[in-house]
């Protein structure tokens, strides 16, 4: 049996000590059970930070996506102008307007388009004959339906789209 008294020591009595007295061991690591606050305040502005990124790029892809319907739109209003040109001979007035296009004519009675499109911030396209530099001009006014603008609220016209319309 172990003897605290004893002077000599052994190494079993060593032994038998450390497991009688169970001293924590330094190297033993401490198991945690919750994240302090500062952690949980740094992942909070971590994912902040990522959530306003994605924000950013996602509203960035969302005008131009915008952007390219209104372009496609115009080029299909302009297809139909053509058709329309193709059929009478000459171009919708300004009084006329892109209705003319829906409505028909004795030679094409469904009309060169089924419906007048709004553009994709549900704003109408205008028409104007004689346009600028052709014989007509369609217009979406883009995100703020006002004339000029940069960014979203840039207009769009099938002149400035040319060949692409």
């Amino acid at each position: 049996m172990f003897n605290r008294f004893h002077c000599t020591r052994t190494t079993d009595d060593v032994r038998i000590e450390k497991f009688l007295v169970h001293e924590p061991s330094h190297r033993s690591s401490r198991r945690r059970h919750a994240f302090s606050l500062v952690e949980l305040i740094v992942v909070m502005v971590i994912l902040g930070m990522l959530a306003g990124l994605v924000a950013v790029r996602t509203r960035g892809y969302l005008i131009s996506s915008k952007q390219n319907a209104a372009k496609a739109e115009i080029a299909n209003i302009v297809k139909a102008i053509e058709t329309f040109y193709a059929d009478q001979g000459r171009y919708p007035t300004t009084d006329e307007g892109l209705d003319i296009l829906v409505q028909g004519t004795d030679s094409w009675p469904d009309g060169f388009l089924n419906k007048l499109p709004r553009d994709p911030w549900k704003n109408p396209y205008e028409y104007i004959s004689p346009g600028t530099t052709e014989p007509y001009e369609v217009i979406s006014l883009g995100a703020d339906g006002r004339e000029g603008g940069e960014a979203e609220n840039s207009d769009f016209s099938s002149e400035a789209l040319g060949s692409d319309a």
